[in-house]
C-alpha cells in the first residue's frame, strides 16, 4: 500500500491569499516532492505562479460562484479527470464540491476517483452545505470542526471523518528566527523602544474584532500603560466604510498616537515577532487559530477569546492567554498580566506542517487503496 502512486486534483474557488489557499499549495508542493502528481482547478489568482513554480499543474475554471452557470463546468472537470487519470479529488469549498460531485456521478467505478473534502469552517447547516459530507473521506481541521460535523450531521458515517489539524512549518516559525537587519517596523514613527507593541492581525471586517481592539488599547492607555496598538490587515472595497468607522473611533478616543493601521502586509512574521502581544479577538469562533499559532510558534505571547480553534491552540501552547469571549475587561487583565510577567510558551510539537502533510498524504493513500479493493 505504501507504493501507491497518487494523482491528486484539488478544487477551490480561487488562489488568492488565505488559509485555505495556503493549505492547498502546501499539499500540492508535498505531492510533487514525494513523486506524485499534483493538479489544482480554480479561478486563478496571485498564488498560481507559486503553485506552478513548485511543479503543480493549474487549470483555470470559474467554479466558486453560486450560479446555475457554474454547474455547467462539470463537463470540463469530468474531462480533466479522465484526461489526467486523477485518482484523488480533494474539494475545499461547497460550490466546487457540488460541481465535482456532478462531474463524477456518471463515471464508472473503475474511473471514479476517491472524493475527499476538507471542512474549513462551520458552514451554515443546510442542504447546500451537506455536499461536503458526501465525500468518501472528510477532513476536519480542528476538534471544533469535528464536533460541528458530528453535531449537525448525525446521519453521516463518523468513520469517514479524520481530524487533521492545520500546522505551521517549525523551520520557518520558531523563536530563534532572525528578523532581517534591513527591516523597519511599519508603525507610526516616534514609538519608543520601551513601548509595548500589541498587534491584531487579520483582514478588516467586523467579526475579526478590530472595534474591540481599539477599546482595549483605549483602556490600557487610560490605565497608564505605555502601549501601541497595531492593526495589521487590509480592507476589501466593501469593508472601506468599516475601516473609516474604525479610524473615526481612534480619532474620537484621541488614540491617534497610540494606534497604527498598517494594511495588508507580506512581512507578518517580522511584525508578530516584533510585537509583545498578539491578539485574536474573533467575535465568532474560528475553525482554527492559525494566526495565534504562528505568533506563539515565533515566541510571541497571545491573548485570544476562548472559543473555536483558538481554544485548542492556546490550551496546548499557552493557556494563560485565553480570556472570556467578548470580555474586554478580562482581555485587558490578561494583557497586563502577560506584560508584567515572564511567562513561557510551550514548544509547538502538535500543530506542525509536517504532521499535516504526512497525515493528509496517508489519508489519500488509504482511501485509494480501499477504493481499489472495492472495484
Amino acid at each position: 500500500m505504501q507504493n501507491i502512486s497518487l494523482n491528486v486534483l484539488q478544487l477551490l474557488p480561487a488562489l488568492e491569499v488565505g488559509g485555505v489557499e495556503r493549505g492547498t499549495l502546501e499539499i500540492a508542493k508535498s505531492l510533487i516532492i514525494n513523486g506524485h502528481g499534483s493538479h489544482v482547478i480554480s479561478a486563478g489568482g496571485s498564488m498560481v505562479k507559486e503553485l506552478e513554480q513548485d511543479g503543480s499543474q493549474h487549470y483555470e475554471l470559474s467554479i466558486g460562484k453560486k450560479s446555475p452557470f457554474t454547474f455547467m463546468q462539470y463537463r470540463a472537470i469530468k474531462k480533466y479527470i479522465l484526461d489526467h487519470e486523477i485518482n484523488v479529488l480533494h474539494v475545499r469549498s461547497r460550490m466546487p464540491a457540488w460541481v465535482t460531485y456532478l462531474a463524477i456521478s456518471s463515471l464508472s467505478a473503475d474511473k471514479r476517483p476517491v472524493l475527499v473534502s476538507t471542512v474549513h469552517g462551520p458552514y451554515s447547516v443546510n442542504f447546500y452545505s451537506k455536499i461536503m459530507m458526501r465525500s468518501d473521506r472528510i477532513i476536519a481541521i480542528s476538534d471544533y470542526i469535528k464536533d460541528y460535523i458530528m453535531s449537525n450531521y448525525p446521519d453521516i458515517d463518523k468513520n469517514k471523518i479524520s481530524l487533521i489539524h492545520r500546522g505551521v512549518d517549525n523551520h520557518v516559525y520558531h523563536p530563534e528566527r532572525a528578523t532581517p537587519d534591513n527591516w523597519a517596523p511599519p508603525w507610526k514613527s516616534g514609538v519608543s523602544s520601551t513601548t509595548k507593541i500589541i498587534t491584531l492581525p487579520g483582514r478588516i471586517t467586523r467579526w475579526k474584532g478590530q472595534a474591540d481592539f481599539v477599546d482595549i488599547i483605549h483602556q490600557l492607555v487610560n490605565e497608564g500603560m505605555d502601549v501601541h496598538g497595531v492593526i495589521a490587515g487590509g480592507a476589501e472595497k466593501r469593508r472601506q466604510a468599516f475601516l473609516s468607522e474604525l479610524k473615526e473611533k481612534v480619532n474620537k478616543l484621541q488614540l491617534d498616537k497610540h494606534v497604527s493601521f498598517i494594511g495588508q502586509r507580506k512581512d507578518m512574521q517580522n511584525i508578530m515577532q516584533a510585537s509583545d502581544v498578539v491578539l485574536s479577538l474573533a467575535k465568532i469562533p474560528e475553525a482554527f487559530g492559525r494566526t495565534a499559532l504562528e505568533a506563539l510558534a515565533l515566541g510571541t505571547h497571545v491573548v485570544a477569546y476562548d472559543h473555536g480553534g483558538a481554544h485548542e491552540v492556546l490550551s496546548e501552547l499557552f493557556p494563560a492567554g485565553l480570556c472570556e469571549p467578548n470580555n474586554l475587561v478580562d482581555a485587558n487583565a490578561k494583557i497586563q498580566f502577560i506584560l508584567n510577567n515572564n511567562l513561557s510558551i510551550k514548544s509547538n510539537e502538535k500543530f506542525t506542517l509536517q504532521s499535516m502533510i504526512e497525515r493528509t498524504l496517508q489519508l489519500y493513500k488509504d482511501a485509494v487503496y480501499i477504493n481499489s479493493q472495492g472495484q
